[in-house]
């Protein structure tokens, strides 16, 4: 991702809020905002929430301290006004969770069926596997007793039978529509995701989206016979706006139907800039318009809701004019003003009121504010409160890159004064020359923090954004826009979208046109944006050059390595499936590459290839330990992102894979050394191969086991999906099995960890790949009590995360959900 231009409308604003507005008189105000951006910052640190009471007793301080300030005629010092704007903050922020997570799903309803009766409140997202729905919840019964619900749910509705990970018998799913009351059968589970280094927090996603369950709907004979089938109730009058929505975004599906594969894609861009539909984007769009910077454009962001706010508050200001009434009545800038932020929060509700549009809206509506009422603050001050405003209403947003790349670029153009000097300056070339500086400025000003976020950033994107911003806000969107009227229209703004693909395409092939980093440390990345902050500032070039070195340290950063002759293991949280990452001194491999969830989304591209960039790992090797979907599905991804790796595994001549890398056999008896950390594959055996005509031995059979051993003697155990039968013919061919780490065999089913195979491993550690809550049963209650009786320590990753185990501290895994625990994640009981 890109960092995030802005047009030449929002630095009209932030020219003429900086230009026109003094100083108030004390920095008390200043003290305070900046105290409740510290209160929420460090309430969102949290691990485990209080006790409302205290957030409530903590809030209650904080007003009486508030009130005691203005009782004294203000004549407190502003670090204990600071103070008391934390504790306010911090209470309010607190309390605020606490009351949500009382709502939670109860433990006892998880894997339970349940018939909910309900609205479906957003439109549904089509997908290969089914449809996926939000439903607000009016009811729920369980075996014909009420209980209680989370007032949001998140449900798939399933089409057919999925194959592999499919719950049990399903029929396709109807025609589904916001708005409409339904009936059915469903099971939930409490809101749980992968949680990674460096991944996305799926979990603190869902809690900003005020969604508390997700689940599937039940169908099938057996359970309609018992609990009644599927029920459409009613269509209603509820949700009002998606359905709006619903009926414009099928509207451009069905337009899109009859037009080629690049037409097609061109369609799924309109309907995102429309309906705010981003699913309509194809995932291999999305790729190039993160690789050119332009990513921000192609959805409804802040950009798009600013931009339309100045297009609409100039249209309504230049109509107020014409009537000497309305202007007596009310002055136009002020008409004009209000008018823009109305239809821009409009604009926003039909797009899907999301998170970005919210914040934008909510900041222009702070920003208006102040200046209809004629309050003149200095810059600094409308910036941290348009931040502390967005912030009362979204705590969480804190957490978002957006919400930083925003008021960060907001606040560079205010620093900057950017084109101040030229604010009477006239005609094209001058509005050029300012519009190109301040892409400039923000852009040089948001490299190191887009580094800081996503690992990576987009050299081409200077000049790709200067092209891309006029073409898509002045000439794609206003006809997406318009063919809400007249659908026609939607076709001219498709075909406006293929030019700028070819565009794009053509810089997306310059070389050097995207930079990836490994992500950096706080410090560094503080340090590398106070850098790029100096060398944009109006100072002497001598101040300046300070920002240099400051750059430094986030351009040299290298992720620790293992010493020599030691290893390191992270074990990937990505759900029902297999990928760990094993890393020496100087190499890297990479055993299986976990799920595949559906159509355009694979554990390969959502979890590994972040974190493979996040870490700047180059593979040396991909070992794929057999063909099954759950340890395969993200390898053509990784493949993509890793041009140098080898790829090793027992998949067979004719699979897909290879045609993206020959695949070199597993055979035991291969063995090599990296930095003096041995490499040894024990399974299968060569004879183990197909003759012609024979029954191919099941999948799991062939499964790649791999012995990892350090210098020390330390090892650890990869053994894929083998089942008893493989275990015992390693156990009876005497292979050196002994290991302190076992990657435990198919996810710790019931038809592997045979006691005898388990007491020749003898390991110190049993490590479980698997989902939350799986179909599967994945690990099964014997095989827990197998390793809890020889005191084996038993990891598994719904409980864990992401798993570091290191060679050289075999007794100290280390989880992802205890050291970056946050009070949203997930508590398994």
């Amino acid at each position: 991702m890109s960092a995030l231009p802005l047009h030449e409308p929002d630095a009209d604003a932030a020219r003429t809020a900086s230009a026109h507005w003094p100083a108030p008189r004390p920095w008390h105000l200043s003290a305070a905002l900046l105290g409740a951006l510290l209160g929420v910052a460090l309430q969102l640190q949290q691990a485990a929430l209080w006790p409302w009471q205290a957030y409530a007793a903590l809030l209650g301080a904080g007003l009486l301290l508030l009130a005691g300030w203005a009782w004294t005629a203000r004549r407190w010092h502003g670090g204990a006004l600071l103070l008391v704007a934390m504790a306010l903050l911090y209470g309010l922020c607190g309390l605020r969770a606490a009351a949500f997570l009382a709502g939670a799903l109860q433990a006892d309803l998880e894997g339970r069926d349940l018939r909910v009766t309900g609205v479906i409140s957003a439109m549904p997202q089509a997908r290969e596997t089914g449809m996926r729905l939000r439903l607000a919840v009016e009811s729920a019964e369980r075996d014909g007793v009420a209980v209680r619900l989370p007032g949001l749910i998140d449900l798939s509705w399933y089409a057919g039978t999925m194959g592999e990970g499919a719950p049990e018998e399903m029929r396709p799913p109807p025609a589904l529509h916001a708005g409409e009351r339904w009936r059915f059968s469903v099971r939930l589970k409490a809101p749980h995701g992968g949680l990674n280094p460096h991944g996305f927090d799926y979990e603190l996603w869902l809690w900003e989206q005020n969604v508390q369950a997700t689940g599937y709907v039940r169908t099938g004979a057996r359970l309609d016979a018992l609990h009644g089938p599927p029920e459409r109730l009613a269509a209603t009058w509820m949700h009002p706006v998606e359905q709006l929505r619903q009926r414009v975004r099928d509207a451009i599906v069905r337009r899109a139907a009859a037009a080629d594969i690049a037409g097609q894609r061109a369609m799924g861009v309109v309907a995102a800039l429309v309906t705010g539909d981003q699913r309509a984007i194809e995932r291999a769009d999305w790729d190039l318009f993160r690789a050119t910077g332009v990513a921000h454009l192609m959805s409804i962001s802040g950009l798009h809701i600013t931009l339309f706010a100045w297009l609409a508050s100039a249209a309504i200001g230049r109509g107020w004019r014409r009537s000497r009434r309305l202007c007596l009545a009310w002055p136009a800038p002020s008409a004009a003003l209000a008018g823009g932020v109305l239809l821009a929060a409009a604009y926003a509700v039909f797009s899907g009121w999301g998170v970005p549009a919210q914040r934008t809206v909510i900041m222009l509506t702070t920003v208006a504010l102040l200046r209809l009422s004629g309050r003149r603050w200095p810059w600094p001050q409308i910036w941290l409160l348009a931040c502390v405003v967005v912030l009362l209403a979204d705590p969480w947003a804190l957490l978002q890159p957006g919400f930083w790349l925003s008021f960060v670029a907001v606040g560079v153009l205010f620093a900057t004064d950017s084109g101040a000097s030229d604010v009477q300056r006239k005609g094209v070339t001058g509005h050029f020359l300012a519009l190109l500086r301040e892409q400039w400025v923000v852009t040089m000003a948001l490299t190191p923090l887009t580094l800081l976020l996503f690992g990576q950033v987009s050299l081409v994107g200077l000049v790709a954004n200067l092209l891309a911003i006029p073409w898509t806000t002045l000439v794609v969107t206003p006809l997406a826009l318009l063919g809400v009227l007249w659908a026609p229209l939607w076709q001219g703004a498709a075909w406006c979208v293929q030019w700028l693909v070819v565009l794009l395409q053509w810089m997306a092939a310059w070389p050097w046109a995207q930079l990836s980093l490994p992500m950096v440390p706080i410090w560094a990345g503080a340090a590398a944006v106070a850098g790029a902050l100096l060398l944009v500032l109006r100072l002497p070039w001598g101040w300046r050059a300070l920002g240099l070195p400051l750059l430094l340290p986030a351009l040299w950063w290298q992720a620790p390595r293992p010493a020599a002759g030691q290893f390191e293991l992270l074990a990937a949280d990505v759900g029902q499936g297999q990928a760990v990452l094993v890393r020496t001194a100087r190499h890297a491999l990479l055993y299986d590459a976990g799920p595949r969830y559906h159509q355009d989304s694979d554990a390969g591209e959502r979890v590994l290839v972040p974190l493979l960039r996040a870490l700047g790992e180059r593979l040396d090797l991909l070992v794929l330990s057999h063909r099954d979907s759950d340890h395969t599905g993200g390898a053509a991804a990784v493949l993509g992102a890793q041009p140098q790796a080898r790829l090793l595994g027992s998949i067979e001549a004719g699979h897909a894979l290879q045609a993206l890398r020959p695949a070199e056999p597993c055979l035991a008896g291969q063995a090599w050394q990296w930095d003096g950390v041995r490499f040894e594959v024990l399974h299968p055996p060569q004879g183990l191969a197909v003759a012609p005509g024979a029954k191919a031995p099941k999948s799991n059979a062939l499964s790649c086991v791999l012995r990892i051993t350090a210098t020390g003697g330390a090892a650890a155990l990869l053994v894929g999906d083998i089942e008893r039968a493989q275990e015992q013919a390693l156990v009876d061919a005497g292979a050196p099995l002994a290991a302190d780490l076992l990657l435990v065999p198919h996810h710790g089913s019931k038809t592997s960890s045979s006691p005898a195979f388990v007491d020749s491993v003898q390991p110190r550690l049993a490590l479980v790949q698997a989902g939350y809550r799986n179909r599967f049963g994945h690990p099964a209650p014997e095989v827990v009590a197998r390793y809890e009786e020889r005191a084996i320590a038993l990891v598994q990753t719904p409980r864990c995360g992401a798993v570091r185990w290191s060679s050289g501290a075999p007794h100290q895994p280390q989880c992802e959900r205890a050291t970056a625990r946050r009070y949203w994640h997930h508590a398994m009981p």
